[in-house]
This record gives structure tokens, C-alpha cells and sequence, in this order.
């Protein structure tokens, strides 16, 4: 099929763009090119016959128009939003104006781009979401389907105010959508402001690991390539109308998990004396920090017949391998800004 991806040169994005080429489908990659955006995410595709690039913003209905009408996709996967919980938390306005006012712009392009095609059943809008929409749990529990939306930050606020969008559009309209809510992605191409990168590249330097308050919060790690299997799955066998909890069953504190990635640095890139967790620094904790994430993954196994392939462990081993070995892509995004300092602090 033609697939058009919304943010397709960030981090989930490209993960989904490569996968989708790799598979045959035609890729548009819709992308308005903003701080976390690297080109060179899809650098492996970009020569290829099935990638077309259109730089544009979602908030522009007009070049979304043209868009569609020109490539006139058969499905459309809207993963283009602001997604740092820190700089959501300095300036929630940008996330309001993306994942809103944007989300809402996609949706009535895409609503008139499949009225005008003579409403085809075979026709997907996908909106990708995030674990964070459900809110904050305690040591038991998972978030399922049904868990019912409880956002804390501004960037979960403006994600469950999306996902209730893309709900109403098909209910009201008749749109053929489905969503994806996942937990936290790691991988390649990861850009250096979230925990683990910042881990990684600070373990490399010789800086201070940060943790926030004292390490206790839990999440659930998705490898970004298992999450981009997931989510063509999802589009291409998801019942419309239907969302779908995509987990990677692997919860770790994040003391926990820094610890795996010193010892993992420890062996592949041990320093001169003592052990990468010796630069551990314990900061000051983030205004509203959730708790803990867990999905439960039954529909997507029930329903789809799918499960992570990696583990924990595995996944953090590749990802810190690729980081070793891909300086020329890192080092120059440190120079964007905000990247390394501390955000998120404004209460």
C-alpha cells in the first residue's frame, strides 16, 4: 500500500518509514523538519523508488491538501507530535498547537482526502499514541484498552486530547481509524535528550548519569523496531475503531535500568578505574512524575498474534553497540538546543 507518515524523520517515525520500504510499501514522509528531526534517520531508504519526502507542518491544512491530493496515500500513520515531557513542561504551548491544533488539521485533510476517494473501506488513518495518556500506577496493575485517560503533564494531556480527536472522527464521520497506545521506546537513532542516550553518550564523556529523585520510577521498554513491527500490524489487521496497548514486557526501574547500561558500557567500553554506575548523581525529581507504566499486552497477542522479539537486555546491548559506532549521527544534534542541559524544571 501508500502509506503517509507523519513525522517520519523522528525517532519512531523513521523506525516505521525504514521497516515499511523494507516490506514494499510506498512511503511519503510527511515531516516539518523541527529540532528533534534528523534526516539521516532515513538516509538507508531515502535513494529508494518507493520514498518520497515532503517537508510541511501538520498545522498547514493547505499543504496538506496538496499533499494528499498529489500522493493520494492509502492509509495514513500520524505519528508527528512534540513527545519530551520536560519541554512540555517549560512550554506547553508548542504541544497544545502540535498534537492538538495539528492532530485536528491531519484529521479534517484526511477526512476530506477519503470522502473524496468515495470513502474506501480499506482506507486507515492510524494515530499513534502513548502509555502516558492513562495516567500514573502504583506497584500492581497494567494499563489495558479500558483503562480510563488520566494525563499529568502537558504532553500527555495534549496525546489523550489527540487520541479523543481521532475517537470522534470516527465516530461522528465514520473514518477508519485505529490507534496504538505504547510504552517507552529505545533504539537507534534515539535523539540525545531522553534517559537513555543521555546515559550513554554522558557514561562516554565522563559527566554525572542523572536520575531523577531516586530512581524508583518504573516504565516498560519497546525496542523502536519491534514497536515499528507492531505498528504495520496494527494498520494492517487492526479492527477499525479498535486501540490496541503495545508493551515491550520488560519493566525496569530507572535505577535499574542505568545500572544495566553501566555494566553493559563497563564490558564494551570500560574506563581507565572503576565502573561507568560511579558517575550515577541523583537530581532533583521532575514535577509530576509519574510513578510507574505498565501495559498489558493481551490484545495485541489475543487479537494479532504479536509479542516483542527482544529483550531487555538485548535490545540495550544493540543499542549501546550503535551508539559506539554512530558518532558522526550524535555528536552534531548535541549542539541543538536544550540538549544536555536540564529541562522541566519550572513547578
Amino acid at each position: 500500500m501508500k502509506i503517509l507518515v507523519t513525522g517520519g524523520a523522528g525517532f519512531i517515525g523513521s523506525a516505521v518509514v525504514r521497516l515499511a520500504v523494507a516490506r514494499g510499501h510506498e512511503v511519503v514522509n510527511l515531516d516539518a523538519l523541527t529540532y528533534a528531526a534528523c534526516p539521516e534517520n532515513v538516509a538507508e531508504v531515502a535513494d529508494s523508488p518507493l520514498y518520497s519526502f515532503e517537508q510541511a507542518d501538520i498545522r498547514d491544512r493547505t499543504a496538506l491538501n496538496r499533499i494528499l491530493a498529489h500522493h493520494r496515500p492509502d492509509a495514513i500513520m500520524h505519528l508527528a507530535a512534540e513527545s519530551h515531557v520536560d519541554r512540555s513542561i517549560d512550554g506547553p504551548g508548542d504541544f497544545i498547537s502540535t498534537n492538538v491544533t495539528g492532530t485536528y488539521e491531519l484529521l479534517e485533510a484526511a477526512r476530506a482526502h477519503w470522502v473524496e476517494r468515495g470513502r474506501p473501506q480499506e482506507f486507515r488513518f492510524h494515530h499513534v499514541s502513548t502509555d502516558e495518556v492513562f495516567g500514573s500506577l502504583g506497584p500492581e496493575g497494567q494499563f489495558t484498552e479500558e483503562t480510563p485517560y488520566d494525563p499529568r503533564s502537558p504532553y500527555s494531556a495534549s496525546k489523550a486530547a489527540s487520541d479523543h480527536l481521532v475517537r470522534a472522527r470516527h465516530h461522528t464521520y465514520g473514518l477508519p481509524v485505529v490507534l496504538s497506545n505504547c510504552s517507552n521506546n529505545y533504539g537507534p537513532y534515539h535523539f540525545p535528550e531522553k534517559l537513555i542516550p543521555v546515559i550513554i553518550l554522558n557514561a562516554l564523556a565522563g559527566k554525572p548519569l542523572p536520575i531523577y529523585g531516586d530512581g524508583s520510577n518504573v516504565r516498560d521498554w519497546l525496542h523502536v523496531e519491534d514497536h515499528a513491527d507492531a505498528l504495520l500490524l496494527v494498520l494492517a489487521r487492526g479492527a477499525v475503531g479498535r486501540s490496541y496497548n503495545i508493551g515491550g514486557e520488560n519493566e525496569r526501574s530507572n535505577l535499574e535500568l542505568v545500572h544495566t547500561l553501566c555494566a553493559i558500557l563497563d564490558e564494551i567500553r570500560p574506563r581507565q578505574s572503576g565502573s561507568h554506575a560511579d558517575q550515577i548523581a541523583f537530581v532533583t525529581d521532575r514535577p509530576g512524575h509519574d510513578a510507574r507504566y505498565a501495559i498489558d499486552p493481551t490484545r495485541m497477542r489475543t487479537e494479532l498474534g504479536w509479542r516483542p522479539s527482544m529483550t531487555l537486555e538485548e535490545g540495550l546491548r544493540r543499542t549501546v553497540v550503535w551508539y559506539l559506532e554512530n558518532e558522526a549521527w550524535w555528536r552534531p544534534l548535541q549542539a541543538r538546543h536544550g540538549v544536555g542541559r536540564r529541562l522541566g524544571v519550572t513547578a
